[in-house]
């Protein structure tokens, strides 16, 4: 009996020495619900967090183990935690000028987007120049009664803007608007014989019956006026970027692709990373509208960044335009617009070039493709640098948008290993209109697939596009989900067999993003060891009824256990 009690006690004094070695946390994240996008543990009720990596992810009652009196306690009071999302593709510092520029986004009207440039004028010195980004013709409840190839025409706007060049870009940023003072600053007058011979490759100037420049510039075009727009002051690139990380964190966003930035943009990330003053964390891919800026990138190799917080390792080719301005790049001619086919914005030879060279000096390419001809030979290119290096297993070769595709095209992204970063929020966007450009039978066939893409063994990756969409999540989620507009229609969604389930739309914002940028075993799910990035939430997004989720808010964003946003 002694020798019993004596053991007990021995036992005792062993698990209360092992409960005091136990690693103290930083902090605990408790009593909440987890969803970990981790096959081995797909739900919890608390994380504990050491040095800004997961120390151990359980029930409330196993992380008592690892609090400490240092430790941090952070009560989640029911609320809903999921890794941190990441955004597959958007424009950084394009979020944070669209807060510094006139936002076009929410203008109903064409009326009411000249209203907001004459507010703009009046608060403008004479000669100085008045930008904008977001207006989108085909999503105004009121189309203005001059049109021309689908676009409205200058008239309006310049007649509220005299003494101002105006430049306004388009939603997707494949089009832009200028008033008759900025064409008159480039050169391209009304009725101008030489303006009326000016053609640009990749892009097209508008014109009207008669020849005149209407105002509008779709894709390389747009370059004869935005040369001429004053180059951004080192101050306000700054201040651009303090907003758009702001904007990243209080949308849940822990981590962004940066789709297509110069060495300037870098530059500059670096510097408030030294600063201390990043706070979510870059994956840059480099802009192929710059040779240069690739070459010298070939010579220095991949950037791997062994905090995570900003890596250059991709090059983003821009390969056709989108199909709001009718620039996507197309097999068959579009429906409102017969025999034009949208534009090849670079030469396929560019593609290849890249392909191999990328593939023999350990760069991923990431190349937007929206229209199906665009994907097909962009695929192709892919396909023969594959065979050419075949030594190179792990590539993961990306399409940005991917969004409409022939059927014959859609087996070769899993077969391929090619990464299709979707946007889901397009969907809801542009399905409405889509659909005059496509046709009933293309839209059905390949635009949007996801399920279809997902059954070939296909990675896809989510995100907005953002400042083409707003960068919230949420959004980009219930599309994913519903396949319906933000107004809730159609009732079952379109294409219904292509919506995700919450569990791959999740997957897709974490996950998915994760290994589009090789992070998928530093990030990406709630598993021991890897970053401590999370998401908070104020309701349960992966159980509400569908149209809740739109009433979803982030409460709370921390990178790298630390809490860099807070609604309360």
């Amino acid at each position: 009996m002694k020798l019993k009690f004596t053991l007990t006690i021995l036992m005792l004094s062993l698990f209360v020495s092992c409960k005091e070695a136990q690693e103290k946390a930083d902090m605990i994240l408790m009593n909440g619900t987890l969803y970990t996008v981790d096959e081995a543990t797909p739900q919890a009720q608390a994380v504990a967090v050491k040095d800004g990596l997961i120390l151990a992810v359980g029930s409330d009652k196993e992380m008592e183990a690892y609090q400490g009196n240092a430790t941090e306690m952070i009560d989640l009071r029911g609320k809903t935690l999921t890794p941190g999302w990441i955004e597959s593709h958007g424009h950084l510092m394009g979020v944070g000028y669209n807060k510094l520029e006139l936002d076009l986004m929410y203008v109903k009207t064409y009326e009411e987007l000249v209203e907001k440039v004459a507010e703009a004028v009046e608060n403008a010195e004479p000669g100085s120049w008045i930008t904008g980004r977001g207006w989108h013709q085909d999503k105004w409840i009121q189309q203005p009664e001059r049109m021309v190839k689908g676009f409205q025409t200058h008239d309006a706007l310049s007649a509220v803007s005299p003494d101002n060049p105006v430049f306004l870009r388009h939603a997707s940023g494949h089009a832009t608007m200028a008033n008759a003072k900025a064409m008159e600053m480039a050169g391209i007058n009304l009725l101008s014989p030489e303006s009326q011979k000016q053609t640009v490759e990749g892009g097209e100037i508008i014109r009207d019956d008669l020849g005149n420049p209407t105002g509008v510039f779709t894709e390389r075009a747009s370059y004869l006026i935005a040369r001429l727009v004053p180059e951004e002051s080192p101050e306000r690139a700054e201040q651009a970027l303090e907003l758009a990380i702001q904007e990243s964190l209080e949308k849940g966003i822990t981590s962004f692709h940066d789709a297509g930035s110069e060495q300037d943009v870098i530059d500059l990330l670096m510097k408030f990373k030294s600063e201390g003053k990043l706070g979510i964390r870059l994956y840059v891919m480099l802009t192929g509208r710059q040779p240069e800026l690739i070459e010298e990138w070939y010579e220095k190799g991949p950037m791997i960044d062994p905090d995570h917080f900003v890596t250059v390792r991709s090059i983003k080719l821009n390969c056709d335009g989108a199909l709001g301005p009718r620039g996507a790049w197309l097999l068959e001619e579009y429906l409102d617009r017969p025999g034009h086919f949208g534009h090849e914005t670079l030469p396929m030879a560019v593609v290849t070039e890249v392909s191999e060279k990328a593939l023999q000096l350990g760069f991923q390419v990431c190349s937007h493709a929206i229209g199906d001809r665009a994907n097909q030979e962009i695929l192709d290119r892919y396909e023969a640098a594959f065979a050419k290096f075949p030594e190179v297993k792990d590539h993961r070769f990306r399409i940005e948008h991917a969004q409409h595709l022939h059927p014959d095209d859609i087996g070769r992204f899993g077969e391929l290993g090619v990464i299709a970063a979707i946007q889901a929020i397009h969907l809801s966007s542009d399905r409405p209109w889509a659909i005059d450009r496509l046709g009933e039978k293309r839209i059905v066939e390949g635009a949007y697939v996801w399920q279809k893409l997902l059954k070939t063994g296909a990675v896809v990756s989510n995100g907005s596009d953002a400042p083409v969409e707003p960068l919230d999540p949420i959004p980009s989620f219930y599309a994913s989900v519903t396949r319906k507009t933000l107004e809730g229609t159609p009732a079952d969604g379109y294409e219904p067999g292509e919506k995700m389930t919450r569990e791959e739309a999740l997957h897709s914002y974490t996950l998915a993003g994760a290994y589009a940028e090789f992070e998928e075993n530093f990030k990406g799910s709630i598993s021991v060891g890897k970053a401590a990035d999370f998401t908070v939430f104020d309701r349960d997004i992966m159980q509400v009824p569908e149209d809740e989720i739109l009433e979803s808010k982030v409460v709370m964003t921390i990178v790298e256990g630390k809490v860099r946003y807070s609604l309360d």
